[in-house]
């Protein structure tokens, strides 16, 4: 019997690190890091709907190669999601579920986290009910160390691996991205990217975490729309506000 749930739907927010400082190796190979992640308004979505059983698709611009499987990061917080059910409380039910995938793929932006982020916030919403965004971000953390940000989708700063949040101070924009100059070495078309966006007198112009997508913060609509449409058209672009 289906449960009679209408068709849902929820943003995966594009992520942008404003800044990502480097710190010490750690034991086990990682580093910690100190980063200050902001939330475009638009990004991936995901359309769900009760079924008969689980299927799982994915369309859009940047669909082909994702896999459909149990390594997909949507599927694995749907996994943890039904297990933080409370006992005696109503299962999540077998659903349909579409995720279009407008953002690039490994690209800096969130990505496979911000999908799984939303699905987590989806099936809070209509199915889990727990409500406890601390607790929804501890139980996350083995899906990836930035998806407890993207459950959030505000802008924070994350310490550790990111997986440590706090709220904003006044002083936190300031700040540099300790993998720019690498990644500069090994891509040098990021250079023509940040070259071309800091020639439209933005606020800031960074490459967001380990690249290669590079974004610019402007003062008004107008202003961001005119750098926007000043790039290639060979270049992919999404313009939007921060959350």
């Amino acid at each position: 019997m289906l449960c009679m749930v209408g068709l849902m739907h929820e943003t995966a927010y594009a992520k942008i690190n404003l800044a990502l400082h480097i710190r010490r190796r750690r034991d086990d190979g990682y580093h910690e890091l100190e980063t200050l992640f902001a939330f475009v308004d638009g990004g991936d979505v995901l359309t769900v709907s009760a079924a008969e059983e689980d299927r799982f698709t994915i369309g859009g611009e940047f669909a082909p190669g994702l896999s459909f499987g149990p390594d997909n990061l949507v599927l694995g917080a749907l996994a943890q999601m039904r297990k933080m059910v409370w006992p005696g409380k109503p299962p999540v039910p077998p659903l349909a579920i579409h995720l279009e995938k407008n953002l690039p793929v490994a690209a800096g932006i969130g990505g496979g986290s911000a999908d799984a982020a939303a699905i987590i916030r989806l099936l809070d919403l209509h199915f889990v009910h727990n409500g406890d965004a601390k607790e929804l971000c501890l139980a996350s953390q083995h899906l990836g160390a930035d998806v407890a940000a993207c459950i959030v989708s505000q802008t924070r700063i994350g310490t550790g691996l990111g997986e440590k949040l706090a709220c904003l101070a006044v002083d936190d924009l300031a700040g540099r991205n300790d993998l720019e100059a690498p990644a500069l070495t090994l891509c040098p078309a990021i250079g023509e990217v940040l070259s071309a966006l800091r020639d439209t007198a933005p606020l800031l112009a960074r490459m967001s975490g380990s690249g290669a997508t590079c974004f610019a913060l402007y003062a008004s609509d107008a202003a961001r729309d005119a750098a926007a449409a000043a790039m290639p058209r060979a270049w992919w672009r999404m313009t939007g506000k921060l959350r």
